[in-house]
């Protein structure tokens, strides 16, 4: 099957909003990242509301992810959700190791058994998703790449990253960054074109986050930390806030939620200032379970060193917190400043917009629970998302994808003499490869999967053995 044929096809039989009577064609997408449920966290959230808010409006999507312990083969998640986690090797912080060819062969079978015609990678973390890239350009398919996070351009770890950046990105059809602060990033890492690079922020589901000032103590002060205890989310920081504060305020109480390498220091500053009645560790959280903890405090802190969006704040405010937050990356984007006090990310300024903070609360001048979410409720809607990612793959459908010659051209071009020349010998492996793999098991003998996707997907009905048997088998049992 030559590149672009049968695999790029759209799929058939979708519909959906603006896709009958000529609209646009419904789309067959490709959620590809290393990070997704169980993993928690704010790619994971993305990846999953936005995929659930496009299959509402009639495209088949499905996710592709590495395994998580027994979680292995297909697994179905709501409205038919189809999510591979496949049997790739975890290198660090979750994300697999890659030799940019060991991947092909699963990648390559799932795009065409799936008729994929787009493939969406997350996240500059994440190995597979810029394996996914470079597969899916080697055989012909649309790409767009989402990038959740913020980096430097001095460290070691910045410059490599970076670099892989612009290999991964030089051709890819589209870019999408969460804040204007993330695309201005995200174009001088990978020297990208301003033009291919759209802002669609994330967003929060306002429903699951809903005040509730009955479950908060007034006789005491709770300031809520939800946060990955990693030294990006400046848990440093918050280790010499909570003595500081707590020295200062006897009714004042800490919960943090939250798991990750840097729980040992809290623990330590509990042990050693005698505060363990007045800091609670909650360690990590189901995220249905973040609502119930974020409700039962008055003030949500954020110590962040770097955050391309923040989707805790939104939540807290949501629930009707007080937000206190650094002022780093785009969180001054996010909130007006009527509902965040911003702060350098210092001990001593995040403590004073704890304290104003604070103030504000006994002096009863902040605005009630009810109406802050009422507010912040019509800033972020994950259906906005998902009809501006929409527009992102009408547009890209539309492109062409550069043939092999010029694959090799642009990469040797932009991403250096050096780098440049090595990638471009990886992309010529990478074609023989396919071709190879093309040549064991032709595309046009994969069995094409069932579409599971929808209210009315095959999900939702039972199948017997007999003539469905490879759907009886695809099918999680009844």
């Amino acid at each position: 099957m030559a590149p672009g044929s049968a695999q790029g096809a759209p799929a058939a039989g979708r519909s959906g909003p603006g896709m009958d009577g000529g609209g646009p064609a419904a789309h067959s997408v490709c959620m590809v990242s290393d990070f997704f449920y169980p993993n928690m966290g704010g790619v994971e959230s993305h990846v999953y509301q936005l995929s659930q808010c496009l299959i509402e409006r009639g495209h088949k999507v499905l996710v592709v992810t590495h395994a998580y312990g027994h979680r292995k083969g297909v697994r179905y998640l709501t409205s038919g959700l189809k999510v591979y986690y496949l049997p790739l090797k975890v290198m660090y912080n979750q994300s697999t190791a890659t030799t940019l060819f060991h991947s092909l062969p699963l990648l390559r079978y799932i795009f065409v058994r799936e008729r994929v015609t787009i493939v969406h990678a997350h996240s500059s973390f994440s190995a597979m998703a810029h394996d996914a890239l470079f597969h899916a350009k080697t055989m012909g398919l649309r790409t767009v790449f989402t990038d959740h996070s913020l980096f430097g351009f001095a460290d070691v770890s910045s410059v490599l990253t970076n670099k892989l950046l612009t290999v991964s990105l030089c051709d890819t059809n589209h870019i999408i960054c969460v804040s204007y602060t993330s695309k201005e990033n995200t174009v001088l890492r990978a020297a990208l074109d301003p033009r291919i690079v759209s802002v669609i922020p994330n967003a929060v589901d306002p429903t699951d986050f809903t005040p509730d000032p009955s479950r908060r103590d007034d006789s005491t002060i709770t300031i809520v930390v939800v946060s990955r205890l990693v030294y990006r989310k400046g848990i440093d920081l918050l280790s010499g806030i909570i003595p500081e504060l707590c020295q200062k305020y006897p009714e004042l109480h800490f919960l943090v939620g939250g798991e990750g390498p840097k729980r040992i220091v809290l623990e330590e500053v509990r042990e050693r200032y005698q505060l363990h009645d007045r800091v609670r560790l909650l360690g990590g959280l189901e995220h249905q379970d973040v609502r119930n903890v974020l409700v039962q405090g008055h003030i949500f802190l954020n110590t962040s060193l770097t955050e391309a969006f923040c989707m805790a704040i939104v939540e807290a405010a949501s629930c009707g917190l007080q937000v206190v937050s650094t002022r780093v990356g785009g969180i001054p984007e996010v909130l007006p400043e009527n509902l965040i006090i911003l702060c350098e990310p210092s001990v001593k300024s995040l403590c004073d917009g704890v304290e104003k903070a604070i103030a504000q609360l006994r002096s009863g001048t902040l605005p009630s629970p009810e109406a802050v979410h009422n507010e912040v409720k019509t800033f972020y809607t994950w259906r906005n998302v998902a009809e501006r990612t929409e527009k992102v793959y009408d547009r890209v459908a539309d492109e062409v994808v550069l043939p092999m010659k010029e694959r090799l051209d642009r990469l040797m071009t932009h991403c250096g003499p050096v780098t440049g020349c090595i990638f471009a010998f990886f992309a010529v492996l990478n074609f023989l490869l396919l071709a190879f793999l093309r040549w064991m098991t032709p595309d046009s003998i994969i069995d094409v999967a069932i579409d599971a996707t929808g209210p009315k997907g095959a999900w939702t009905k039972r199948y017997f053995f007999g003539k469905k048997r490879r759907v009886k088998e695809e099918l999680p049992n009844s």
